[in-house]
């Protein structure tokens, strides 16, 4: 049982107090005694010694018992209704504090739940009052959110710092598309409120984009947008575009935020392709059906019958009409396929890599990337680009069998310069020219373009080199470079629906450039609360993480939709005995993914926030022993529960979970389950904050120094 630091020095001293009595109390008895008398005296005393010392002991025990007791009851007794009362008025509702300890503490604590509960009762009247004043204001907050809705085309509302404020439903199935890992229950949160649209998005993309916005601006556009077109993570091509969000009354054009509308025109364009591909099969076996029939009525051509005559001349004028009409539908179709899309502004590291996934998957060959400048930016036509790119690449496999090919782009002498480079056979410059003028071909598919008017279409160029030295060669595509003066067109935008699912406009306010995270209110910081359930408690003797799972506090709010939760693979037996407290057996994570592929998707879910857990050394001992297998390392800041427990209840013995739980009179849900605990200690830290800052416990730096001079701080894992 724990023993108040200050009971133990009393006792301490009260110990040495009475040992000083005895030694003063036998050494004036023995001045009075003669020497006979002290020898007896030492020969009855020298063996019960031990016996006196346990008497000394078992009384001082006594002692200590009862001054704990009466210290427990009358000194600390004032302490705890202390921290009750604080607890009282951090609480949304008043509870009774079940006060132990004196007559006087009781009543007094009853007193101060009367005072609470009026307090309450007058929260309730101001409530009314604010809900009643404000319902004009959450009308209109209302119908701004509800034209965010159910668009056709995924939204989302960002600040100035990429912080995003507001995203549709059709938004949050769009972002978890485009994860590597749609499967995983985390790489829905990609998106959410409070997360940076940078871990999405490229900052120098968005940046470009409200340049070009802000310079429309300075020269009186009244309703610039801007539109861009990038690559997800799984290699699908989106069509961005941007609206700014104008900051309220001001006079400058000054922006407080912006709108994104994505859509993913990856499949528009395959259809379209495919469509155009189907059309030009078409022609040409109708071509060739046609060719059979002009040589089959030339052959009838030898009939003298000038009847026969007749009929091949009248089939003939049929055929060549035919022939015709059959030369302009394909050409028609061409042209069509030449102008296919409008070209856009793209940066050119994302045509990269949507060019190395083509090309991997249609060549079955490795594609690496290098010395790709990422400041580059393209004005291209990316799909009918990456298609060439892919032909040629297919061509020096198939015929000169290269095993290994890389991508490089730079700017040199205004335009861009994207080379395929390979080593092999040298091939000579009549093969290039074939090529360069052969229609496309993918397999069995085919295309009317050549890779010259995939050029032409660019304004580009395309050349062939060698590389002696290196025994390399490379295709060169020179391509024209966005100018700094060149704008996007606008574009119109029809909005409606009704409400959105998640928001929080009070994001606005937030700036990320503020302060130093050290330095920023408690309130104001993004928190991602997790926990984790392990097949046992120690880490570095081959314990793993079997189940993770997370919420997010944005600005002082719990995100209950935003969770992440997911069971893991540990790649070992669970032990038995585990099996009862957290409930996860062997076949529940038979065929789950293992820590490896879950922890990336965890790391993106907590990036940019503060890790908050309950006894955080245990879990972060586990996230550590892994950086070596998974390449990364949590240095986010991280806070305990259980120290800054410590730090608001001193005077408190215990500080579990399901203890401090009570405290604050939080329900526990799915205890034992890693959602189910985050969830409470999230509950935990929102009712903790209040109290830190009563204490003048305001920044996450004094959150931290506070925590770390408690007791627990020392355990290690």
């Amino acid at each position: 049982m724990k023993i108040d630091r200050r009971l133990l020095r009393v006792i301490i001293l009260i110990g040495l107090a009475t040992l000083l009595w005895l030694a003063i109390t036998m050494g004036l008895i023995a001045s009075t005694l003669e020497p006979a008398q002290r020898n007896l005296v030492v020969e009855q005393l020298a063996p019960r010694l031990l016996l006196i010392g346990l008497t000394w002991l078992f009384g001082l025990a006594a002692i200590g018992a009862a001054l704990r007791w009466l210290f427990y009851r009358y000194a600390t007794a004032p302490a705890r209704l202390l921290e009750q009362t604080h607890v009282l008025l951090a609480a949304a509702k008043a509870a009774p504090m079940q006060h132990q300890g004196t007559k006087e503490t009781k009543a007094l604590a009853e007193a101060i739940f009367q005072l609470a509960s009026q307090r309450d009762r007058l929260r309730e009247d101001v409530a009314t009052q604010i809900s009643q004043a404000n319902q004009n204001v959450q009308q209109e907050k209302n119908r701004l959110a509800a034209l965010m809705a159910e668009l056709t085309q995924s939204v989302v509302v960002c600040n100035l710092d990429g912080r995003i404020l507001l995203y549709n439903n059709r938004a949050r199935l769009q972002f978890k598309a485009m994860s590597r890992s749609p499967s995983l229950t985390g790489a829905a949160e990609l998106i959410g409120i409070g997360r940076s649209i940078y871990s999405v998005f490229d900052r120098q993309l968005v940046t470009h984009a409200l340049e070009s916005i802000q310079q429309r601006l300075q020269r009186g556009a009244q309703s610039p947008s801007a539109q861009f077109v990038t690559s997800s993570q799984a290699g699908q091509l989106l069509r961005v575009q941007m609206a700014p969000v104008r900051l309220e009354g001001s006079q400058d054009n000054t922006l407080s935020g912006f709108v994104l509308m994505l859509d993913n025109v990856t499949r528009a364009f395959e259809d379209e392709s495919r469509r155009n591909q189907m059309l030009h099969a078409h022609t040409q076996s109708c071509q060739s059906s046609l060719a059979n029939m002009r040589s089959a009525l030339l052959s009838m051509t030898d009939i003298t019958n000038t009847e026969a005559s007749s009929c091949v001349l009248t089939l003939r004028e049929a055929i060549h009409n035919m022939e015709q009409r059959m030369a302009e539908l394909d050409k028609q179709a061409t042209l069509a396929l030449k102008t296919r899309w409008p070209m856009e502004d793209m940066l050119g590291s994302d045509v990269l890599l949507v060019a190395q996934q083509n090309i991997q998957k249609h060549c079955q060959r490795d594609v690496a990337l290098e010395n790709v400048d990422a400041t580059v930016w393209l004005r291209v036509d990316s799909y009918s680009l990456v298609q060439a790119l892919v032909y040629l690449s297919a061509r020096l496999v198939d015929e000169f069998e290269v095993r290994f090919l890389r991508l490089r782009l730079f700017a040199e002498n205004g335009s861009a310069k994207l080379d395929l480079i390979w080593s092999g056979q040298v091939m000579s410059t009549e093969t290039v020219m074939n090529w360069e003028m052969d229609s496309m071909q993918f397999g069995a598919q085919s295309s009317p373009l050549s890779v010259r008017d995939v050029v032409e279409r660019h304004a580009g160029e395309l050349t062939f080199a060698r590389e002696r030295v290196r025994h390399e060669a490379f295709f060169r595509f020179s391509l024209p470079l966005v100018g700094a003066q060149e704008q996007h067109e606008e574009v119109q935008l029809q909005q409606n629906g009704s409400r959105p699912e998640y928001y929080d406009f009070d994001l606005f306010k937030v700036s990320e450039q503020a302060s130093a995270l050290d330095d920023q209110p408690l309130r104001a910081l993004t928190y991602t609360v997790f926990d984790t359930e392990t097949t046992g408690l120690n880490p570095a003797e081959g314990d793993e993480i079997i189940q993770m799972g997370a919420v997010r506090i944005v600005n002082n709010k719990l995100l209950r939709h935003e969770h992440f939760e997911q069971l893991i693979n540990p790649c070992r037996m669970i032990p038995a005995a585990g099996i009862p407290i957290h409930g996860i057996t062997q076949d529940m994570v038979i065929g789950k993914p293992d820590i490896t592929e879950v922890l990336p998707a965890f790391y993106a879910f907590a990036q940019d926030t503060v890790l908050v857990a309950h006894n955080a050394a245990f879990d972060m001992r586990f996230l550590q022993l892994k950086e070596a297998s998974t390449g990364l390392v949590f240095q986010h800041p991280v806070l305990d529960t259980l120290l800054l427990s410590a730090v608001v209840h001193p005077n408190h013995e215990t500080h579990n979970l399901e203890a401090i739980a009570a405290r604050f009179h939080i329900e526990i849900t799915g205890r034992h389950t890693a959602l189910g605990d985050a969830l409470v200690t999230a509950e935990v830290w929102l009712r903790m904050i209040p109290l830190l800052q009563a204490m003048g416990i305001t920044t996450l730096r004094q959150a931290r120094q506070a925590a770390q001079k408690t007791y627990y701080a020392s355990l290690k894992y």
